[in-house]
């Protein structure tokens, strides 16, 4: 396992909900968008319940490539109950592809950073919450640190990423 995997896991233990309503997630979709806005980023933001989108947000610079991408992501998200970026890792991990070895469709799904599924303590994924247009990395890290904020959570030493040659907002 990797070092960035040890990362993702350590983050999906601790960004647990108890509970997560609509008005939970107007007001998560308010406040990365008022960051996304105070940091001048060009991303749309979606946040889903089960099928149903019920946040979204296009920022300046944004474009309907990130919309694109902003689904594929999701789909991997709740497909497989993880952050998309820990899914694509999970597969370099092994030493295979995603887009090749996972065998779904790549215009229906991307394991790339900036999606993170909406988990209850329970451990049941009821949603996910993702940004796109930006670097992966950066899209992941955005998202973790907009759910760290809502849920009143600390980063743990041990979680913060130490990657050279990528920025991280966290």
């Amino acid at each position: 396992m990797s070092k960035l995997s040890e990362q993702l896991a350590a983050e999906a233990a601790q960004l647990r909900f108890a509970d997560f309503s609509l008005s939970d997630a107007w007001q998560l979709g308010v406040q990365m968008q008022a960051a996304a806005v105070a940091e001048s980023l060009p991303i749309v933001i979606g946040i889903r319940i089960g099928e149903q989108r019920v946040f979204h947000a296009a920022l300046p610079g944004s474009s309907a490539d990130n919309d694109d991408w902003l689904e594929r992501k999701t789909a991997v998200a709740l497909r497989y109950g993880e952050a998309s970026l820990a899914v694509g890792e999970k597969f370099r991990d092994k030493g295979k592809d995603f887009d090749t070895d996972s065998r779904r469709d790549p215009a229906r799904y991307a394991a790339h950073g900036g999606v993170v599924p909406i988990c209850l303590l329970s451990g049941t994924v009821i949603g996910a919450v993702g940004v796109s247009g930006l670097p992966q990395h950066d899209d992941h890290a955005f998202v973790v640190r907009m759910l760290r904020e809502f849920l009143g959570v600390e980063p743990e030493a041990e979680v913060a990423p130490k990657l050279p040659g990528r920025r991280f907002l966290v």
